[in-house]
């Protein structure tokens, strides 16, 4: 399929719903939606939100059926990075390219920002229980498991979570398993999330979930493996943030505990268990399997 075509389709249809749904930036306090816009409309791919669409896509629903609920992830996965960039946590500079989000606004705003996105995550993903649908569909029980889904993944037993841990570990030795959690933990469960939600709301049936979470698994690991090499071998236009950052905090990542080449052989191993988990699917999959293979060939 053409990954290409197909990611900057569903790009855009995120992109536009989210300008719909956050505030304008001449609306007051015109200074915090400003912040609120700059983070969400930096650029990247939609990853996370095109998953729980490509997701959906696999039961025969489209983005349009899950559009709150992949919107609001992203605006979750946006507030995490603000605040990741601060200077109590990570002290970036860039994102994206672009100055990080309290280099431009201020760490105050910034982090007001940041709590703003993630509050207003919530309030859109409870829209889609009052949106239009056949009388006879329980919209409303599937968008709640959803909503309590996400909420485990971004808080303390999951994204949250793995940056505590991921900071308390820096410069320090650690064991296999616990680089593991930070891993799974700080990027996979988002991940995740996202493709059990957009599942979720397509009504996939167990059989149908255990599948798509499997391929969740395993590519929620791999994308965060993929980072920790492309933070060892690519440049600051590839990434589009400072890169060796890892090392000079002294950050547990694959590469520093298992090397490269060990690393990128465990990526690619991880890319091909989300793949087979999706065997039983026809060509309504070959997103999910793209990009599977996106994520650890990608350079950006």
């Amino acid at each position: 399929m053409d990954l290409k075509n197909y990611l900057k389709d569903r790009e855009e249809i995120v992109n536009k719903a989210l300008d719909s749904l956050l505030p304008g930036e001449d609306e007051f306090p015109q200074r915090l939606h400003k912040a609120m816009r700059y983070s969400v409309f930096a650029g990247g791919k939609r990853i996370r939100p095109i998953l729980a669409v490509a997701s959906a896509e696999v039961f025969g629903k489209t983005a349009e059926d899950v559009i709150n609920i992949a919107c609001a992830i992203e605006l979750i996965h946006t507030y995490s990075l603000i605040h990741d960039d601060l200077p109590a946590i990570d002290n970036d500079d860039l994102r994206r390219g672009m100055p990080t989000n309290h280099k431009v606004f201020g760490e105050a705003i910034a982090l007001l920002a940041g709590d703003a996105l993630l509050t207003m995550a919530f309030q859109i993903m409870s829209r889609q229980v009052g949106r239009a649908v056949p009388a006879n569909y329980r919209w409303a029980e599937p968008t709640l498991q959803v909503i309590q889904e996400i909420a485990s993944a971004a808080g303390s037993i999951g994204m949250v979570g793995g940056q505590v841990v991921d900071i308390e570990s820096e410069g320090k030795e650690v064991a296999f398993p616990v680089l593991e959690y930070i891993h799974i933990h700080k990027t996979g469960e988002l991940i995740l999330a996202s493709c059990r939600a957009g599942a979720i709301m397509a009504n996939a049936g167990d059989k149908g979930l255990e599948a798509i979470t499997k391929y969740g698994e395993a590519i929620g690991l791999a994308f965060q493996i993929a980072d920790d090499i492309l933070d060892v071998e690519g440049n600051k236009e590839e990434a589009g943030k400072n890169i060796g950052g890892d090392a000079k905090k002294g950050k547990a990542t694959y590469p520093s505990v298992l090397g490269v080449d060990e690393s990128r052989k465990r990526a690619k191993e991880l890319v091909d268990i989300a793949i087979a988990s999706l065997k039983g699917f026809d060509e309504k999959a070959e997103p999910l399997r793209a990009i599977a293979r996106y994520i650890v060939e990608r350079r950006k």
